[in-house]
């Protein structure tokens, strides 16, 4: 089959509009995270008959692309402490497996006023903070490396698989706030734990069979290619830019959650 036979049953706005969302997406979500509250809205506005599992499969396949290169990309440029990166992962994992289970059992409307505080909170301290991120200032103990991670992880690892959005936003001020970090060392940290968060939602999906392989293949290379963007440019600009990006975002995830609970 010839390569654009892929393609025949899209028209060309459907595919402009997804190549454009899926780098914006990547861009955005290499630096700061909150990429899939792009890439997701636009497969369900160009996709309104398709079922969602099929829809969210195929955005974390696009996600995890682009994010699997961010992590790559900044494993080149920072030197991690593999040790803790291995160690929050763990929790991570366990937690994100059990936040998807939780789902069914909790009503997760019950839990968005709390996540709205939450992320209110950290905009107004981030804004306030003028030099937070701007350098790195770790004081923390091996040992207590350890066990804020521990705590991190789960809470992020929870929340991604009973929520999901955001969760790359919350582990880069995490690294900020509790471990110290300056913004672009947070945020190659955080494209880790991403990846492994995301490994057991991609392996369901995939097995089940919920995506659609021709516009998932096309939106991980857009991803990826906005990736490699946003990290030369999160390098080229510095912490003050991630930090104003990261605002941005939070602020966006404030509207959306405000949304949610006063008035859809």
């Amino acid at each position: 089959m010839h390569f654009t036979n892929l393609f025949a049953d899209y028209s060309a706005v459907t595919l402009c509009s997804l190549v454009l969302l899926a780098f914006t997406a990547g861009f955005i979500d290499a630096i700061v995270g909150g990429g899939g509250f792009i890439q997701l809205p636009a497969l369900l506005v160009n996709f309104p008959h398709t079922v969602l599992p099929t829809l969210m499969g195929t955005n974390k396949i696009a996600g995890f692309s682009g994010t699997s290169v961010s992590a790559f990309q900044y494993a080149k440029r920072i030197k991690f402490n593999y040790q803790l990166l291995f160690f929050i992962s763990i929790f991570t994992l366990t937690f994100s497996y059990l936040g998807a289970k939780a789902v069914s059992h909790i009503n997760s409307d019950y839990l968005k006023p709390v996540i709205l505080v939450i992320l209110i909170v950290m905009a107004i301290y981030t804004f306030i903070k003028k030099d937070l991120g701007q350098i790195t200032k770790i004081n923390l103990s091996s040992s207590k490396q350890m066990g804020y991670g521990m705590l991190m992880g789960s809470f992020v690892g929870f929340y991604d698989g009973f929520f999901g959005p955001g969760a790359g936003s919350f582990l880069v001020l995490g690294f900020v706030l509790i471990f110290g970090f300056e913004f672009i060392m947070a945020s190659a940290y955080s494209k880790f734990i991403n990846c492994v968060s995301n490994m057991g939602a991609l392996y369901v999906f995939i097995s089940q069979g919920n995506f659609l392989l021709e516009i998932a293949l096309l939106m991980a290379t857009c991803n990826i290619i906005g990736s490699v963007v946003g990290i030369n440019m999160a390098f080229k600009k510095g912490n003050g830019f991630v930090r104003i990006l990261f605002l941005f975002v939070v602020s966006f995830l404030i509207l959306r959650y405000a949304y949610d609970i006063f008035l859809k």
